[in-house]
């Protein structure tokens, strides 16, 4: 897992700040991955105000899309 934490989310404590929040996020999805999946997360400048469980529902949503998309057309109909 990768993080992009620039410097339009804010000063370096913000974004070291994001960054710790989106890892913590991140930690309790991870398990859920297969081994070979990757996952590089951006964050915006609204992350630097969003609340922890907010954060962690756009990444579980995010996740969820991803996989979506890497299913087969066949499949996604059901």
């Amino acid at each position: 897992m990768g993080l992009i934490v620039g410097k339009s989310v804010g000063g370096a404590v913000v974004r070291h700040r994001v960054s710790r929040r989106l890892r913590h996020a991140a930690a309790e999805l991870l398990p859920k991955l297969e081994p070979v999946d990757r996952m590089v997360i951006r964050a915006l400048p609204s992350s630097s105000t969003a609340l922890s469980a907010s954060l962690r529902q756009q990444l579980r949503d995010g996740i969820d899309r991803s996989a979506r998309r890497q299913e087969p057309a066949a499949e996604r109909q059901r």
